[in-house]
């Protein structure tokens, strides 16, 4: 079982589905074109965003991009982090570009530490790049001249139109931020959550006659090991579960939501009470011997658990609804008239 989990919990095997829900603004035609404009201001961003790491590194190296060039500042070797060459990376600029990352960026630093250590390393890679490259007066070529110009008209226009829209700093009012709890609180719901633990003994599903019998006899003789009356599940799965990452935990999946456990699973999670194990089940890459630790009901949280969540939330919201309203004062001010037919020979449609 594969399992992907966002509430920090550890990485394990269990699959995780989640349920995808879209909305999808109603609008009218001047309205779709504001979205349009928005969709495509977003796919222009200067960068490239990543997951995980690869996130972190992405947004240090941007919010350190314009130093790049600039060499040594005066500072003292004291405040030298790394240096290569002639090229140096300073205590300062990693404060200043750690302080601009998002809450989840910091998070995942705070969570792995070498992370830093990993983003110095590339930052002094590109600065010896950087260096070799406009030596070679790499910028003045014709193509990534294009592609500087483009990624400055970007930026100012993504950081002009973000300065439009941007809502007073006293919004959402404690007023705003309660109606929109009240209104909101059937999303808010927290489903059932489940503690979890599993015993897995591999077993695929074109596994031969040999691997067939000794797997049910293992899952035989775990049965009664489980059935003993002071059954201790943790060592069990710490000395016989087949996937080593929960086996190492005991046998400790996470936290889970309903939602979150495949079907074939869940009917049986769900029909168990705490500390109680399940029979075996058999899915496509073994069997799974289940245990649920403990279990959370679900609930609505207060308003004060969400307050910064929610306040950030409206804020996002806001933002957005400023943009298409902005976007579509400009339409009227400039409307906008395309060519259709010239507009399609850029693909080639009429072409012979």
């Amino acid at each position: 079982m594969n399992t992907n989990t966002t509430n920090g919990s550890p990485h394990s095997t269990t699959t995780v589905r989640w349920n995808d829900r879209r909305l999808d603004p109603v609008c009218s035609k001047s309205g779709c074109l504001v979205s349009l404009l928005i969709r495509n201001l977003a796919s222009l961003r200067l960068g490239v965003r990543f997951s995980g790491r690869c996130l972190l590194t992405a947004g240090l190296l941007v919010a350190s991009g314009g130093a790049y060039a600039a060499g040594d500042s005066g500072s003292s070797d004291s405040a030298v982090i790394a240096r290569v060459g002639e090229s140096e990376v300073k205590l300062e600029e990693i404060r200043s570009a750690i302080e601009s990352l998002d809450a989840r960026e910091q998070s995942a630093l705070a969570r792995d530490p070498s992370l830093l250590n990993q983003t110095v390393r590339t930052l002094l890679m590109r600065r010896v790049v950087l260096k070799e490259a406009l030596a070679k007066h790499w910028d003045q070529e014709p193509a990534v001249a294009t592609l500087i110009q483009r990624a400055r008209d970007n930026t100012v226009v993504e950081s002009y139109l973000q300065s439009v829209s941007k809502p007073p700093e006293s919004y959402p009012s404690e007023t705003e931020l309660q109606a929109a709890y009240e209104t909101r609180k059937t999303q808010l719901l927290v489903p059932r959550q489940f503690r979890v633990a599993q015993i897995f003994v591999a077993l695929p599903k074109n596994a031969d006659k040999a691997a067939t019998e000794k797997a049910q006899n293992k899952l035989e003789t775990l049965k009664k090991s489980l059935h003993q009356p002071a059954a201790d599940f943790a060592a069990i799965a710490k000395g016989e579960s087949e996937e080593p990452e929960s086996a190492a935990r005991g046998g400790e999946i996470g936290w889970l939501t309903e939602s979150q456990i495949q079907p074939e699973v869940r009917s049986q999670v769900g029909s168990l009470t705490k500390n109680s194990v399940s029979e075996p089940i058999r899915l496509e890459d073994g069997w799974h011997v289940l245990k649920v630790v403990d279990i959370k009901e679900a609930y609505t949280p207060t308003l004060e658990e969400i307050h910064s969540a929610l306040a950030q939330q409206l804020r996002t919201e806001k933002t957005q609804a400023n943009s298409q309203a902005y976007l579509a004062k400009l339409l009227q001010q400039t409307p906008v008239a395309i060519n259709e037919l010239a507009l399609s020979k850029v693909l080639g449609k009429n072409e012979k």
